[in-house]
């Protein structure tokens, strides 16, 4: 999911340290990730290749050696050249690629559900500022990412990267954004865990993308249209959060998307561009989006929650707008894809008159999502020479596009990353010869093989167990947390040897950072930015003061009970969807 450090990322107005000017070393096949050495697999059920003729194999075999797809035929076909002894695991349901997540904030994923949502919003520098969002959020963020134990190690860092990383393995998910973490010594990291990173693959077929961009060039489109144009991956970066009613075409959320105009027909949008959220956008803004060959991110479950409304999907496809999927967080999304997915599909039925249709739900989490990452050749379909990252669902019946969207988190039989099986039935586990921890999901037994050998040596030595219960601890005494937090650590005036690098959770969303996950830029002139205020009039509290026990945020809503009756209960939200999702789990 995110990675021990293979190159610095510089903060503004610092240099690498010597010893942070060379990668950590470590130890990795050329090229890859976790590539396998393991022996070839053979996985028979229902395949939905989702390629470009969306062909449904209804009972076929995906051939996989070394983590690669080698080929996908029907069950009565030879079985290629050195796959004669293999014996087809039968899965008794159907394979999917696994979802691929564009926008999510994992480090937040252990807060439960803000409910409910005190107020509706109009964008994205309100909701920052209102009282519950520091006691809920953004504190309980900081003392999380800031705490030390007694011997000064960051002790709650890895358990949070093992907690979040499960969370989207029990939804399906096998790629996502990542944990990044600043240090005192002006150096960057990620974490690396089991999920795909998005942002960082060390892996030549799956480029990199950029969901952070230095604020020189976030606060000048002139610059940051250079910044797209010399890269060639995706910039996955939030545009317009928030909403743009009819009688205020010039709200601040527009704003931040008109600011991207550098001359009247240039603008800092091209194919490398995703714009994750684009709630605020006009249908002539989607034109333009569509015609410089920008993308998007479409989080609708975030966006009804905190605005009420989310974006104008119909008016994005009109335009041709390529659209992914993102469930944002958990404090006001989805716990997964596989969430978002069904909250997509009963906005699309019930506001949008059935627009979208179950396969092209599906495809936003794969296929689409793929392309937009510029990794479609290696991900996002079932097919030879593609990478071995698939879902599979219980049962062959009915549609099966419907079936993933109406798919419950019990329903989910195997999760495989790079043909490695990560989670799955014990029987599934079993017989692909997966050993693991074991965990319940709304009562049934399932198998979590966690092991691998370029993972952070941190986060690999975390069971979910263990951090499960380090994070409802800590959860539970966050004021002391808090204290300890701000309690100055005495130093020693003698000691010339120079201070330890010390980690802590890079919180854009709290903090400046020396990078924005936004375009910055000015619209009426050189003080008017349209990003949020970074700093509250609130946040002078200690936060001591303030904080109280939270739980820890459930890993799937099959074993949370509190969840659909919140969503129930959530003002912004349109009645078919906050009464709907219930028949959905």
């Amino acid at each position: 999911m995110t990675g021990i450090p293979r190159r610095w990322y510089p903060l503004a107005g610092t240099e690498p340290p010597p010893a942070a000017r060379a990668p950590v070393p470590v130890a990795r096949e050329a090229g890859r990730i976790d590539l396998p050495t393991g022996p070839k697999v053979a996985l028979a059920g229902r395949v939905v290749t989702m390629d470009d003729a969306f062909a449904v194999r209804t009972n076929a075999v995906v051939y996989i050696d070394r983590g690669v797809i080698v080929a996908v035929q029907d069950h009565t076909q030879p079985a290629p050249d050195g796959f004669e002894g293999v014996i087809p695991v039968a899965t008794r349901g159907t394979l999917y690629p696994g979802l691929i997540e564009l926008h999510n904030h994992l480090a937040y994923n252990a807060l439960p559900l803000w409910a409910p949502v005190p107020r509706r919003f109009q964008h994205r520098g309100q909701w920052p500022d209102h009282s519950d969002y520091r006691r809920l959020i953004s504190g309980p963020m900081t003392v999380v990412g800031s705490y030390r134990d007694a011997e000064g190690k960051a002790a709650l860092l890895a358990p949070l990267v093992r907690y979040v990383e499960c969370k989207c393995l029990l939804g399906g998910v096998t790629t996502s954004q990542g944990i990044m973490l600043n240090s005192n010594a002006g150096i960057r990291r990620y974490y690396r865990g089991m999920l795909r990173n998005v942002e960082d693959t060390d892996d030549p077929e799956l480029p990199e993308a950029q969901a952070r961009i230095p604020d020189i060039d976030a606060r000048d489109a002139a610059w940051f249209l250079a910044r797209l144009d010399k890269e060639d991956s995706c910039f996955l970066l939030h545009v317009s959060e928030g909403v743009t009613a009819p009688d205020t075409p010039d709200s601040i959320a527009r704003r931040h998307f008109l600011a991207l105009q550098v001359a009247p027909d240039r603008w800092a949008i091209n194919d490398r561009l995703a714009a994750i959220h684009a709630a605020g956008l006009q249908a002539e803004d989607f034109e333009v989006l569509g015609r410089h060959g920008g993308a998007m991110v479409w989080s609708p479950f975030s966006n009804l929650l905190l605005y009420g409304a989310t974006a104008d999907v119909k008016a994005a496809r009109q335009a041709g707008v390529r659209i992914g999927l993102g469930s944002d967080w958990s404090p006001s999304g989805s716990k997964n894809l596989l969430g978002e997915l069904k909250v997509a599909w009963l906005y699309s039925a019930h506001m949008l008159d059935g627009l979208f249709s179950a396969r092209d739900l599906v495809a936003m989490a794969t296929r689409e999502a793929a392309a937009i990452l510029k990794w479609d050749k290696a991900l996002g379909t079932l097919e030879p020479g593609k990478r071995a990252d698939l879902l599979v669902i219980d049962g062959t019946a009915g549609d099966p596009y419907e079936a993933l969207v109406k798919a419950k988190e019990t329903s989910i039989r195997l999760v495989m990353i790079n043909g490695l099986a990560c989670y799955g039935t014990p029987a599934m586990m079993s017989a692909l010869g997966a050993e693991g921890e074991t965990l319940r999901v709304g009562g049934r037994l399932r198998c979590l093989n966690l092991a691998q050998h370029t993972a952070d040596p941190d986060v690999a030595a975390v069971s979910l167990k263990q951090a499960r219960r380090t994070l409802r601890a800590a959860f539970r005494n966050l004021p002391a947390l808090a204290r300890e937090v701000e309690a100055p650590r005495p130093r020693n005036a003698l000691r010339s040897a120079p201070e330890p690098v010390v980690w802590s959770l890079a919180l854009d969303e709290i903090e400046a950072t020396g990078t924005d996950l936004r375009p910055r830029l000015p619209f009426s002139g050189p003080d008017d930015f349209t990003g949020p205020d970074r700093m509250s009039p609130r946040a002078a509290a200690p936060l001591s003061t303030i904080l109280q026990s939270i739980a820890l945020d459930p890993l799937t809503v099959a074993d949370d009970p509190k969840f659909l009756a919140d969503i129930a209960n959530q003002p912004n939200v349109p009645e078919a969807v906050r009464t709907g999702l219930a028949a959905l789990y």
